[in-house]
């Protein structure tokens, strides 16, 4: 322990005449009118000196102390890379044999239909239509004969039929089916329009209302 003391004080003895020579040296530049430039190196270069000392040794009596305890922590934990898939087998496609029927055609239910309107109620008497009142073998004759006709030896049926006003009058007459012969059916709406007589027709109420009525007429040349 002595000795330790005795070689500090011997380092910073020589520390102290250090420093003192260095300051005269300063002085002694100022002095000769050197160049404050060259004094303000000098200056900067001077730094203090550090004098490394020993570390005192340790006690006998004390024991060295012990050394770090190593870190027995456990390593954070690492998540292993995900998984990569290479393979080159191409998927695998599943065919299906078994073609599944079509879904059934949708059912569309007609809406209600309206209900019918009543039926009309029923006539009170049964129509009736128009009847001849006179004999219709007299409505046309031998004498009616075209004479034209009956030079040239022409015969035929002319079919006709007419409209009867609610007064039983002829009102026209057409021709259903021709004879062949224009003079022929020309003669019969004639004879027809002016002879023959009718009773009216009937409707639902026993009122007298138009109607119509067919027959024909064979031309023949008599004996």
């Amino acid at each position: 322990m002595a000795y330790a003391d005795q070689q500090m004080s011997g380092n910073k003895v020589i520390a102290i005449i250090i420093v003192v020579l260095i300051h005269l040296a300063v002085g002694y530049v100022l002095i000769t009118g050197l160049a404050y430039s060259a004094a303000q190196k000098v200056i900067e270069r001077v730094t203090t000196v550090d004098i490394d000392e020993p570390p005192p040794p340790p006690p006998e009596d004390e024991p060295p102390p012990p050394p770090p305890e190593p870190d027995t922590a456990p390593p954070p934990p690492v998540a292993p890379p995900p998984p990569i898939n290479v393979s080159t087998k191409p998927p695998q496609i599943k065919t299906q044999i078994n073609i599944p029927p079509p879904a059934p055609p949708a059912v569309i239910v007609p809406p209600p239909a309206a209900p019918a309107p009543p039926p009309p109620p029923p006539p009170r008497f049964d129509p009736k239509p128009a009847e001849p009142r006179n004999n219709p073998g007299t409505w046309a004759t031998a004498n009616d004969y075209p004479s034209r006709a009956l030079r040239e030896g022409r015969e035929g049926v002319t079919r006709f039929r007419v409209t009867v006003n609610a007064d039983g009058r002829v009102d026209n007459c057409t021709i259903v089916s021709s004879s062949g012969h224009p003079d022929l059916d020309e003669a019969t709406c004639k004879n027809v329009e002016r002879r023959a007589r009718f009773r009216p027709a009937k409707d639902g109420n026993g009122n007298n209302t138009t109607g119509s009525y067919t027959n024909s007429i064979r031309w023949v040349i008599p004996d």
